[in-house]
């Protein structure tokens, strides 16, 4: 299911640069997280509306977490549906600042 777009504020805007950045490859929390730059309770709510309007999914691993010595991660990767209109809604989140940074004028200076 693909719903519209979610805001997309700086934070949204990270999140999906780094699923886009390798589309192939599932990324977990914490490596998400350090890519960018954003904690857990920021970056975890941005997932998990974009899992919900179908543009990321995300799996847990299936691995022992006593054999391992650690908890499962969950995995995301962006969708083959999510990839294109998150491209877009990325290239339009650039304009829009372009447009707002455009229409700012320097200040004169006053003698």
């Amino acid at each position: 299911m693909v719903a519209t777009a979610p805001r997309m504020t700086l934070s949204t805007q990270a999140v999906l640069r780094a699923l886009i950045d390798d589309p192939e490859r599932e990324k977990y929390g914490l490596e998400m997280s350090a890519a960018t730059g954003l904690a857990s309770g920021t970056l975890h709510p941005i997932l998990a509306r974009l899992e919900k309007i179908g543009w990321v999914e995300s799996s847990w691993e299936d691995i022992d977490a006593s054999k391992e010595g650690r908890p499962r991660r969950r995995y995301y990767r962006i969708t083959s549906d999510g990839l294109p209109i998150a491209r877009a809604a990325l290239a339009e989140a650039h304009a829009q600042r372009v447009r707002i940074i455009g229409g700012f004028r320097p200040l004169r200076e006053t003698s």
